[in-house]
């Protein structure tokens, strides 16, 4: 798991997820009759790292069952070394990681579903297109990263479909702290609408370039990871209005399943003494769930057999705390649940605004929609 670089701000609430589930677990008893230990490396946010980690814990330490670090980059390097020992692996945010290994023993905890091209930015595409005017042309910008390059494929793709003209299309370097120039050139290529895929630093080097400049949108987000760490949310505070994001939970009474407000009640105090992400909302929900994916198949086969188990997640519905899962053949989920969500009224840097609903509506999907679009996103929206 990523406990230091880049990815810890996600990595770090993930294991207090997971630690929370193994207490759980052990006050119930255990899994067959046996304490659950969880053994875990720091990757330091580095994919380089992560093959040793996994020969370690696989012919060292000789563990039962193993599970994903959080993300794509993290994920991938760990297939290999996984697939020759013939090991059922539940992934934390991977997007696409199974569509070149096709691992019938793989089974991915999150959203995007197995067609990414097809359904992730959809919601934001449908978003644009229900607005009065409809917009005629579009701007992309991406990290140039795995899971950055997959979203802007599918924004590319979708946009033509609709018939929108795309006026900007390049990915920055993972290197860029500059983010000035980058909006100066799209302001300059006068789209209605801009679709940004960045990780938390750039998002928040792109954000205030966004309110320096006073760009103004008519729609202006994707998935720009960031906001959805506290401590990003805290430091742009206003930033935010009117932002569209790409995201997995917010807390809208749209979107409450058994048990998903009670794990967020046990993280919150726990977090505050570790100094782990404060809220909670976006990786410990899908990261508990990870984990009772695996607990669940655990005692239905009744064995650590790794056939048995993967045959039982593909053949068996799994229910979580973000809600009833099934997976598909490739181990993604049967039925995508991309959000895309807006942040509406931010005021200050305060954190209680970011506990209540209304902060940040879910505007796709309809099922789960609960307020309307507000636009153009522009300084001090």
């Amino acid at each position: 798991m990523s406990l230091s670089g880049g990815l810890a701000g996600n990595g770090r609430p993930a294991l207090l997820a997971h630690r929370i589930w193994a207490e759980e677990v052990n006050a119930r008893g255990g899994l067959l009759g046996r304490p659950v230990e969880l053994v875990y490396y720091d990757d330091q946010s580095t994919g380089a790292q992560v093959p040793g980690i996994y020969t370690k814990l696989l012919d060292v330490d000789k563990v039962d069952l193993v599970v994903s670090g959080y993300a794509t980059a993290i994920i991938a390097p760990a297939m290999p070394v996984v697939m020759q020992r013939n090991m059922t692996f539940v992934s934390l945010f991977g997007t696409g990681v199974n569509s070149d290994f096709k691992y019938d023993r793989y089974f991915s905890i999150n959203p995007a579903g197995s067609d990414v091209k097809e359904t992730f930015a959809r919601g934001f595409l449908d978003i644009a297109m229900a607005m009065d005017p409809k917009p005629r042309s579009i701007a992309l910008v991406n990290l140039d990263s795995d899971f950055h390059q997959r979203t802007a494929e599918s924004a590319r793709y979708l946009a033509k479909q609709h018939g929108l003209r795309v006026v900007y299309d390049r990915a920055y370097p993972p290197s860029t702290v500059d983010f000035t120039p980058i909006l100066r050139s799209v302001q300059a290529a006068r789209p209605d609408i801009v679709f940004v895929g960045s990780y938390p630093p750039d998002t928040a080097g792109m954000l205030r370039a966004a309110s320096e400049l006073r760009v103004n949108f008519q729609l202006f987000g994707g998935p720009m990871i960031g906001p959805h760490i506290t401590a990003q949310k805290l430091q742009l505070g206003p930033i935010l209005n009117n932002l569209v994001v790409w995201d997995v939970y917010a807390p809208e009474p749209t979107l409450q399943f058994p048990g998903t407000q009670a794990l967020i009640e046990r993280y919150q105090p726990l977090a505050a003494k570790e100094g782990a992400d404060a809220l909670g909302h976006y990786v410990p929900p899908l990261a508990y769930t990870q984990m009772q994916v695996l607990e669940q198949a655990v005692r239905r086969v009744g064995s650590l057999d790794q056939a048995a188990l993967a045959a039982d997640m593909h053949a068996n519905q799994f229910d979580t705390v973000i809600g009833p899962l099934r997976f598909d053949a490739m181990g993604e989920w049967t039925e995508e649940r991309n959000l895309y969500t807006q942040y509406q009224g931010v005021q200050g840097n305060g954190i209680e605004q970011f506990r209540k609903p209304g902060t940040q509506v879910i505007l796709y999907p309809p099922r789960y929609k609960s307020g309307e679009l507000r636009k153009p996103y522009t300084a001090g929206a």
